[in-house]
């Protein structure tokens, strides 16, 4: 990474809300909503089908973001010292991600998990019954993603703190009650700076690895159990690699876009960060790529029968066509726009890239749950499922939006060395 010095005074920034953006988010989310109710009361297949790869991808993209603020911490990373606030930004979905969780557990049962009635009959499946049961998906599910999602709040909050305290206390406006429930018990500006160091330190190594075990947890429950038959090793660090990648190509998204419309933005967002953030976007598009092709070759070479058919149906009709939109959307497209210094420097080349990233990893997520679903006589692809998508994406750029207006767009706590201890302090 190139050299970051970091100011020693950075100015409190907030993101401005306008009314045309809340109305065109509010028509996002209305349009999301009409077209599941639509689709639920046409074909319910298809609607949780969608619901469910729209939910995995953006719950992705939010813990995507906590795991990259998590290890450029765990790294101390200087670099992404003026887009930390926005790794921070993509958790603020991870409440109303919970909420949209609850329905997919109450309301998916054979419908969506074809091992349900395949454990009557199929010897196979009935070997898997210890993991491949109802109860114990409900559990570990609704454990591991409280856990998960508790820590990457946990670990936003700590990184909020120091700074609320230099907005001040008090006021009535909603931001204001936000930063009094956030700093109860305030006990000084050195203390708290010190306190929040030393517990982030502690939580981020506990998030990454919950973030890994239950990112895995998950992949296997909603996709990969999906032909129970089919197994990979290798499919829960695709999955959650992805989800690291996305929450990188999300930063640089948001990023570029702040830096058009806002001076200090585009001050301190400048071509250096833009350079080292380009940089992982391409690291990672070829290391997404390794990891499919990891899996592909042996079951290739090996012959492997049982492994073969999850490929097979997905390179195939009616799917090959989309299985190559994935290949070129992930990778051949990003490799060869990002290769080289120029374009990761270019703030609109390197957003319109992390964009077609964004838009591969939907897709790839699409093939990850249709094919496996797909009956004789169901449509390939819906228009439906993009435009539940829309609904998906209005929640999270609204929570987004009242994150980066509620508190400091740019974080203004950047400790410089470590503190001393917080035993040497007596706490």
């Amino acid at each position: 990474m190139s050299g970051h010095s970091v100011p020693s005074e950075i100015p409190i920034r907030h993101l401005n809300r306008s009314g045309p953006t809340s109305t065109a988010l509010g028509i996002m989310i209305f349009a999301g909503v009409v077209s599941f109710f639509a689709a639920l009361f046409t074909d319910p297949a298809l609607a949780w089908k969608s619901y469910v790869v729209n939910w995995n991808y953006f719950t992705s993209l939010s813990l995507g973001g906590a795991a990259v603020a998590a290890v450029t911490w765990i790294v101390k990373a200087k670099w992404n010292w003026p887009i930390r606030r926005l790794h921070q930004s993509l958790v603020a979905f991870l409440p109303i991600s919970f909420v949209l969780f609850v329905p997919m557990l109450v309301v998916l049962r054979e419908d969506y998990f074809p091992w349900i009635a395949m454990m009557e009959y199929d010897p196979i499946v009935q070997k898997k019954a210890a993991y491949l049961n109802i109860p114990f998906l409900v559990s570990r599910n609704v454990v591991g993603v409280a856990a998960l999602f508790g820590l990457a709040l946990g670990f936003v909050y700590l990184a909020l703190r120091p700074d609320l305290g230099a907005l001040g206390r008090g006021g009535a406006t909603a931001a204001h009650r936000w930063r009094e429930r956030l700093t109860a018990g305030w006990a000084g500006q050195e203390a708290e700076e010190n306190r929040s160091y030393h517990r982030m330190t502690r939580l981020a190594p506990v998030l990454v690895i919950t973030w890994v075990v239950v990112m895995t947890i998950l992949s296997f429950d909603w996709a990969m159990s999906l032909e129970p038959h089919w197994f990979s090793t290798l499919f829960g660090g695709w999955f959650f690699m992805a989800s690291f990648w996305g929450g990188l190509a999300a930063t640089a998204v948001l990023a570029v876009g702040l830096k058009g419309r806002d001076a200090v933005f585009d001050k301190h967002v400048g071509t250096p960060v833009l350079w080292d953030l380009g940089k992982l976007v391409f690291a990672f598009t070829v290391f997404w790529t390794y990891l499919f092709w990891s899996q592909y070759l042996p079951i290739w070479y090996g012959k492997l029968e049982w492994e073969q058919a999850w490929l097979a149906t997905r390179l195939g009709p009616p799917w090959g066509g989309l299985s190559a939109a994935v290949i070129v959307l992930c990778f051949v497209v990003p490799f060869a726009g990002l290769l080289g210094a120029r374009p990761k420097k270019s703030p609109r080349v390197l957003q319109s890239f992390a964009t077609v990233v964004l838009a591969g990893l939907w897709v790839w997520q699409y093939m990850l749950i249709f094919p496996s679903l797909h009956h004789e006589g169901d449509a390939v692809f819906s228009a439906l499922t993009p435009l539940i998508g829309v609904g998906f994406l209005g929640l999270f750029l609204t929570a987004i939006r009242w994150f980066l207006a509620t508190f400091p767009a740019i974080q203004v706590w950047q400790p410089p060395v470590d503190p001393e201890p917080l035993e040497a302090e007596g706490r």
